[in-house]
């Protein structure tokens, strides 16, 4: 008789999966070797982990030179010290703070602040004072310098920087709140952050947050070429991308003068849709990946120096026809009375890209496609870190305390890759 198990256990565990430590865990923090005991039977605590990201900034000596870096400085024997000040903005960013009022909540942790190696918490106004009291230009410039330390070792190897605009709503009378494009509140006064990431490895190379008006491309193209200049010119990406608001001249133009390939999204105007028209009965279409077809020419719009490489790319829409010709109101009604639909219409929606890459169709597609990543820090750092608070009436602080953010998250996503590699 065979050995049957009623309930069988399922697939057996695969190589490389986390286990929990059997027995205390060494850990080295700023205050000494520490031993970390795991207790089954106790509460969850959002902040367990915490001595092993210490353990990894000491390690990696990320935190100290950051401290000793900071421009920040007091003449009263009774301010703060840096390393406090600095300690607590972090673990209030690691907390998932997006208040100043929020650092109050971190009086009670006895733990973490000793393994920073700082004396104290300090106080929300004293973190605000901080920031307000130092000059912007060399604190931006110390806050520039770390962010790209954090990818400088991965320079190396052949990598796509991602350039995209995101919108912070604000409500209250904040310096650069002025209504511009804001998907999620329109009408509401907004602040834009020009963000230029590491793809894909979801890095922040540097942010800049400018006022509700200021979402266009023109407005990202100085930081963007700033920041390259700052990057040594043998470690620049393979690629910049972005979408078709940076499918202007002026944007192409200044790629090509520096030798930088480019790949950005076109937007759909009358000309590129009389291209379009052309090459449905002219070009062949081949398989582009993901359900997309594509197809490619050379295309010259008014106001272009040259004429440029295009990609055409189609996706048949899985929604009928029928259903998108119906009245709401009335769905046996059509819209329009004579409108005849054959079963086998296909309709399709475009996209067009403007590229200096010379791969082919699949791969050019698939390149753009991936740019959708891009999304993913934003949506995190907006609802999961500090870039949807710690707003100041001043635009300094809030400068400030995007790339303060932006860095800690860059610090905390490289931790969590150690842990698990394949996984952001």
């Amino acid at each position: 008789m065979n050995d049957l198990t009623t309930h069988p256990t399922g697939e057996p565990p695969k190589g490389g999966e986390l286990v929990a430590a059997q027995g205390p865990v060494a850990v080295d923090t700023f205050a000494g070797r520490v031993h970390v005991h795991w207790n089954p039977d106790a509460a969850l605590t959002p902040l367990g982990q915490l001595p092993f990201f210490i353990d990894y900034l000491k390690t990696a000596d990320l935190f100290d030179p950051w401290v000793e870096a900071c421009p920040m400085t007091w003449t009263s024997p009774n301010a703060p010290n840096k390393r406090d000040v600095l300690g607590t903005v972090m673990l209030s960013i690691l907390s998932g703070h997006q208040r100043y009022a929020h650092i109050n909540a971190l009086r009670s942790d006895g733990v973490n602040p000793e393994l920073l190696g700082m004396e104290k918490i300090v106080s929300e106004d004293s973190v605000r004072r901080a920031f307000l009291k130092v000059d912007e230009a060399p604190a931006v410039h110390w806050l520039q310098n770390h962010l790209l330390q954090v990818t400088a070792p991965l320079w190396q190897i052949p990598w796509v920087l991602d350039i995209d605009v995101t919108v912070k709503t604000i409500y209250g009378a904040q310096e650069g709140a002025m209504v511009g494009y804001n998907p999620h509140k329109p009408g509401r006064p907004s602040h834009t952050y020009h963000t230029y990431l590491f793809s894909p490895l979801r890095l922040v190379l540097e942010v800049e947050v400018q006022d509700g008006k200021k979402g266009a491309s023109k407005h990202s193209a100085p930081g963007l070429w700033a920041l390259l200049e700052r990057i040594p010119r043998q470690c620049w990406p393979a690629l910049i991308r972005g979408d078709k608001d940076w499918g202007t001249e002026r944007n192409m133009q200044q790629a090509e003068q520096r030798g930088m390939a480019y790949l950005f999204k076109q937007r759909l105007t009358k000309n590129t849709q009389r291209t379009i028209e052309r090459l449905l009965t002219e070009a062949s279409w081949s398989n582009a990946g993901s359900g997309w077809q594509g197809t490619e020419t050379r295309l010259r719009l008014q106001g272009w120096s040259r004429d440029r490489r295009i990609v055409v790319l189609r996706r048949r829409l899985q929604r009928e026809l029928m259903s998108e010709q119906r009245d709401r109101a009335d769905p046996q009604q059509l819209r329009l009375s004579f409108t005849e639909v054959q079963e086998n219409f296909a309709l399709y929606e475009y996209a067009v890209l403007v590229t200096s890459l010379e791969e082919e169709i699949p791969a050019i597609a698939q390149l753009y496609r991936d740019r959708a990543d891009a999304e993913n820090p934003f949506d995190e750092l907006k609802n999961h870190w500090g870039w949807g608070g710690f707003t100041t009436q001043d635009l300094k602080r809030c400068r400030l305390m995007a790339r303060t953010t932006a860095l800690i998250y860059n610090w905390w996503s490289l931790f969590v890759r150690l842990a698990d590699p394949k996984k952001h």
